[in-house]
């Protein structure tokens, strides 16, 4: 199985892009501001301004993480800005090749840098400065196409990917420093000749990679790659399906006995895979992802091809905790969402703090209702203690976690109720506007498609006080036209030092 079709160079001029985007930007840029002057002034139930005494300028603080941390939302919290605001601090487009696409799986976001994969190669782009020049800091190119990128990243910057360089094998893992775009270090996977891009998988956690792909396993430290343990499936009837990481490293193991396939949790010791405890998950389950490592959660197809449950454990010996029924919700942990690659640690409508799980429900049939909720739930206990509600026609996402509030995205109505970044505290029901924002339409646009804000299709970044939006695949609507498309598009507040 190979990843798909090979990179290719292009060759089609962009010169007519590049002269209207000029016009274009300055457009979107007073459609902003006129967008969240109508908002403020407005002061009839539409989004609030709040400001917090002394709060800077939406940059955020990790004082309690170490460089080589992950870095991780209820630690590193974002303030309230002077004005939410929105300006275009990025807006990078690629050019693509009649009846060509380009898979482009990860993107990270630093204080100073947005970078994404695309094929063969990743790229960093300057956040804020002059938008009508190349705003791209750096180009890594890569030994081959991407099979695999972790969604974490170290509080100092730097990611792990997994990349294929012979065959259809994914075979080399390597460390980014995403702030230069200097490749750290390189090692070979061991014995990954069935590591494909459907079912590899990399995590990071603090001090240690991990890779699986159902035929093994392999870990490295951070710093220096040096290899800390790893497995083969040998005569084995389990394997090490993928891992989650952040502040904890959860492995999914898949076992097949007779023909039917279990699964069961297991906590492991990073600079060891030495196993702390392990949690059986019940047979006729037939998907397992896990969003989150510390609490641990599980997303389970119970019966079903679809995620039905969430699963609550306890992070000190794997107790089940509480059972969640998702019957009205969409946890979006479908693989497909991420370009199909091997990800079990994703769940783009799931964001687990430290004592609360929010989840986002399923979109109202009803006009006259809210598009849709984010509920709370309680870890422990399973119920739900609190609600976000979307309005009509705006419906709404988990983002990430702020400390122990919630960060949340509302899609946008019109000029008047445009799109939001919002940070949510479950306890008081206070809403605070960090980001007033206008995604560009067709008239405002020299690309193709449109900058997609569906967690099926993109993926959303909010860090350091700005909001990026980037596909999971480049792609023209027309394939059989060539020409630029959007690559990852981002705003932040007004006055935002960068």
């Amino acid at each position: 199985m190979s990843f798909g079709p090979p990179p290719s160079m292009y060759t089609q001029s962009a010169l007519a892009a590049d002269q209207s985007r000029s016009r274009r930007r300055r457009r979107l840029l007073g459609v902003l501001a006129a967008v969240v002057a109508v908002v403020l002034c407005a002061g009839a139930g539409l989004l609030w301004y709040h400001s917090a005494g002394g709060a800077g300028h939406g940059d955020a603080k990790a004082a309690k993480q170490a460089p080589d941390d992950v870095r991780d939302g209820r630690e590193s919290v974002e303030k309230a800005p002077v004005s939410p605001e929105g300006q275009i601090v990025v807006d990078h487009e690629e050019n693509i090749l009649a009846n060509k696409f380009r898979y482009a799986p990860g993107t990270w976001a630093t204080d100073k840098i947005v970078a994404r994969t695309v094929s063969n190669w990743i790229a960093g782009y300057r956040i804020g400065g002059s938008l009508d020049t190349d705003n791209r800091a750096w180009k890594l190119d890569l030994d081959g196409p991407v099979c695999a990128v972790s969604r974490d990243v170290t509080v100092d910057g730097r990611t792990p990917v997994v990349i294929q360089t012979s065959g259809s094998s994914c075979d080399q893992v390597l460390m980014v420093d995403l702030n230069t775009g200097r490749k750290l270090w390189q090692r070979k996977i061991p014995a990954s000749e069935f590591a494909y891009v459907t079912n590899t998988n990399v995590a990071l956690t603090r001090g240690v990679v991990a890779v699986a792909w159902g035929q093994g396993s392999a870990a490295y430290d951070t710093d220096s790659g040096k290899r800390l343990w790893n497995t083969t499936l040998a005569t084995s009837q389990c394997h090490d399906a993928g891992y989650a990481g952040g502040p904890a490293l959860l492995a999914l193991v898949t076992c097949k006995q007779a023909g039917e396939r279990t699964y069961r949790v297991e906590k492991l010791a990073p600079r060891t895979g030495k196993v702390a405890w392990s949690y059986s998950v019940s047979k006729g389950v037939q998907e397992v992802f896990l969003p989150s490592s510390d609490p641990p959660v599980l997303a389970v197809a119970a019966g079903d091809v679809l995620v039905t449950d969430l699963i609550t454990l306890d992070p000190r010996d794997g107790e089940r905790l509480a059972t969640i029924s998702l019957k009205n919700y969409e946890p979006y942990c479908d693989p497909e969402t991420s370009g199909f690659f091997g990800v079990v640690d994703k769940c783009s409508g799931v964001v687990a703090g430290r004592d609360r799980v929010f989840v986002r429900s399923k979109d109202s049939d009803d006009p006259f209702k809210p598009a849709n909720h984010i509920t709370a739930f309680d870890v422990r206990k399973g119920t739900a203690v609190a609600t976000f509600s979307g309005r009509k026609f705006q419906s709404v996402l988990p983002v990430r976690m702020n400390g122990d509030d919630l960060i949340v995205y509302r899609a946008s109505l019109d000029e008047v109720q445009p799109a939001a970044i919002v940070d949510w505290n479950p306890r008081t029901g206070k809403e605070t506007p960090f980001l007033l924002f206008r995604l560009p339409t067709e008239e405002d646009k020299t690309f193709d498609g449109k900058v997609e804000d569906d967690p099926q299709f993109s993926v959303l970044l909010y860090e350091h006080g700005r909001a990026f939006f980037a596909p999971y695949r480049l792609e023209r609507e027309d394939p059989r036209k060539a020409g630029p498309v959007i690559s990852v598009f981002g705003v932040g507040t007004a006055g935002l030092k960068h």
